[in-house]
């Protein structure tokens, strides 16, 4: 028997019965489903300081335990003294059981750990995907925090198979994404 993350079976056994019921579906293919989590991480600063990109890369491969890859600049711009094709920035793209993995840690183990923290926003882009924006990757216990050089910010966006806001939203929740009330 192969190895199925916890969320997956939670999405198999309680999520898709709860959403066909909540939202009327006939078929379970109609209920929507969680297709990639894309972590990304914009390194401005990389410009002056070529070892930050490499720093940052090694980070976020650690946090989310697949190798991330560098994005690079798409044109010139002179008063961010910036060139075409310079890396500045690193992502990520989780999907099967690396996503879901990665979605418990966040939920279970990071999230909790923010300082003063009431829940997520609740605004989806339209289309049911949901980008949630974190200040420091401190927050991550895979992160040895005397090690860190710079304090960098990710988004982590949720990419769904929901048609509109509120199937998103309603999917995401039932995964444990602590929303605001």
């Amino acid at each position: 028997m192969d190895y199925i993350p916890e969320l997956q079976k939670k999405y198999r056994e309680e999520i898709i019965p709860t959403l066909m019921k909540e939202f009327g579906y006939t078929s379970v293919m109609q209920v929507p489903r969680l297709e990639k989590i894309i972590v990304n991480q914009g390194v401005g600063q990389a410009v002056a300081d070529k070892k930050l990109i490499d720093v940052a890369q090694e980070e976020l491969t650690i946090i989310t335990g697949q190798k991330a890859v560098q994005t690079v600049s798409r044109k010139d711009i002179s008063n961010f003294k910036l060139r075409k094709k310079m890396p500045i920035g690193t992502k990520v793209t989780l999907r099967r059981n690396n996503m879901y993995e990665f979605l418990e840690r966040l939920i279970k183990a990071s999230l909790p750990r923010i300082r003063d923290f009431r829940g997520v926003s609740n605004k989806l882009d339209g289309r049911g995907s949901y980008t949630l924006g974190i200040t420091e990757q401190i927050i991550f216990p895979e992160i040895d925090i005397d090690k860190i050089s710079k304090i960098l910010g990710m988004e982590i966006t949720f990419v769904t198979t929901a048609r509109s806001d509120e199937e998103g939203l309603a999917l995401l929740r039932e995964f444990g994404i602590p929303f605001k009330k």
